[in-house]
């Protein structure tokens, strides 16, 4: 069995390539290469640079060959809804931009006035967010001189071999395909002015995208490659590597963004669903990611951020602990959060105008923002039971976020229930996944999930009651009524 996979795996902080082994019934993992990775300001927009995404994949690329790898597959992922326009010479049209860019804010208003917006979720079965790439082309200004749209995946994907592909987990963050039908709906295409020749084909996670085109790149030494197209959304790849069993179990994906969720097999986009706001994006073998976009460690990302990064999160988790519980909170997902100025100065003024004490030091902005987001996770996950009328009785926790023990204790706590956290690459993992199954024919979701089960260590987190939990999520549930 042809052994050498390598996960390209690019958040919206940092990007890295991970080498993968699959021996003997156990996975085996080596990071390559990382790189950063970060929105910047050119002209009036927030933008990203993909001319440098490209690059860091070809040096990790050429760092697998001094490792001594002549031949490989790969697979990118990246964030959702984001993408490239491409012109008659499939020349980039400027730099894509970032879906945090503060041109979508009245997007969803402009199109409530030519559809009404819960016509949209009927049709769509997406969450409601401005920056939904629906909502981005509806103020997109260079539209006009397009020939064909990429979602950020498939536009480096192309880059590498020549061929356009549009996969579907991610061209479901879209909001531009039809739940029942799983094509381009009509309407929606019509209201934007476009057709679906401005797309590629639609294809399933595992598709052969090409082998890289090496003469492109004639300054690097690189292996020769196989591009697949894995579940090139990274919430979907961290679904796909999510070790539950069962039917019994949610997961968070925990990154940038917090996505708490389970897996159907058919999609729920009834009144419930609507008014809760949850999203039903397309996930690895028909499945359905039946899930609610929460602001995750952002939060601290930018807490961090504004105090140039002099403590750790370690340090930042560590001095929390160290802190009263449920003293400040904050609506997690209010829109102010999405991109401040300043993410101390929005945490403090939300306390302010809602008459609580003002965290001032690293360990009571810390503490807010995690007794903040295992509250709204708790609320969350109610609901989710609620809607979809399961049981739930284990929390998976998946991606970089679960290494916060701190975090995972005080979400066991509030939400009651056993919180098993790992693996943190989980995102590379079902990427790899993917493509194990279409290179090997490895077989199914559940027997992906027992192996990675029985490679990674997994940590469990038992919940412990406190009478002023209950209290807390009063508050809480009170701020996020104000916010609907």
């Amino acid at each position: 069995m042809k052994n050498d996979y390598i996960a390209v795996d690019i958040g919206a902080s940092s990007g890295r390539l991970m080498l993968s082994r699959f021996e003997k019934g156990t996975w085996s993992m080596e990071e390559l290469h990382r790189f950063k990775n970060g929105f910047k300001k050119i002209g009036a927009n927030d933008c990203w640079d993909v001319d440098n995404l490209l690059k860091n994949i070809v040096i990790g690329l050429e760092k697998a060959k001094k490792k001594g790898i002549d031949t490989c597959y790969l697979g990118i992922d990246t964030w959702g809804v984001d993408y490239c326009l491409l012109d008659e010479r499939n020349q980039l049209i400027g730099a894509p931009i970032c879906y945090r860019d503060k041109r979508t804010e009245s997007a969803i208003e402009e199109f409530d006035s030519v559809l009404s917006i819960q016509k949209l979720y009927q049709k769509t079965g997406i969450q409601l967010q401005p920056f939904n790439t629906i909502f981005q082309l509806l103020k997109e200004e260079r539209l006009i001189h397009a020939r064909k749209l990429l979602l950020i995946p498939d536009y480096l994907g192309f880059c590498l071999t020549g061929n356009m592909v549009l996969e579907k987990t991610n061209a479901s963050t879209m909001q531009l395909l039809n739940l029942d039908t799983k094509k381009f709906d009509p309407e929606l295409l019509s209201i934007l002015g476009i057709t679906e020749a401005l797309f590629p084909p639609l294809v399933e996670p595992g598709t052969t995208v090409g082998p890289l085109l090496k003469q492109n790149f004639p300054d690097y030494d690189l292996p020769e490659t196989t591009i697949l197209s894995v579940a090139s959304h990274d919430t979907a790849s961290a679904v796909a590597a999510t070790p539950g069993k069962g039917e019994n179990w949610a997961y968070i994906s925990s990154g940038t963004w917090s996505l708490m969720g389970v897996e159907l097999t058919e999609g729920i986009a009834n009144e419930a669903a609507y008014q809760e706001n949850f999203t039903n994006e397309w996930g690895v073998q028909g499945t359905i990611r039946f899930l609610k976009n929460i602001m995750g460690m952002w939060l601290i990302q930018e807490v961090a951020r504004m105090q140039e990064y002099q403590y750790s999160y370690a340090e930042l988790a560590e001095m929390a602990g160290q802190e009263p519980a449920f003293r400040s909170l904050i609506e997690v997902n209010d829109p102010r959060f999405l991109n401040p100025e300043n993410m101390i100065e929005a945490i403090q003024a939300f306390c302010r105008e809602t008459n609580q004490p003002v965290p001032m030091s690293a360990g009571e902005l810390a503490r807010c923002v995690y007794d903040s987001l295992a509250l709204c996770y708790a609320c969350e996950l109610s609901k989710l039971k609620r809607i979809t009328g399961k049981e739930i009785r284990q929390l998976h926790i998946v991606g970089g976020g679960s290494k916060n023990d701190f975090l995972n204790q005080l979400t066991a706590d509030v939400c009651g229930i056993d919180v098993y956290a790992g693996p943190d690459e989980a995102t590379a993992i079902g990427n790899t996944l993917v493509q194990l199954v279409a290179a090997n024919g490895f077989g199914t979701l559940e027997e992906g999930r027992e192996s990675i089960a029985r490679s990674f260590d997994l940590k469990r987190f038992i919940p412990a009651f406190s009478e002023d939990i209950i209290e807390a999520l009063q508050t809480y549930q009170a701020f996020h009524m104000v916010a609907q």
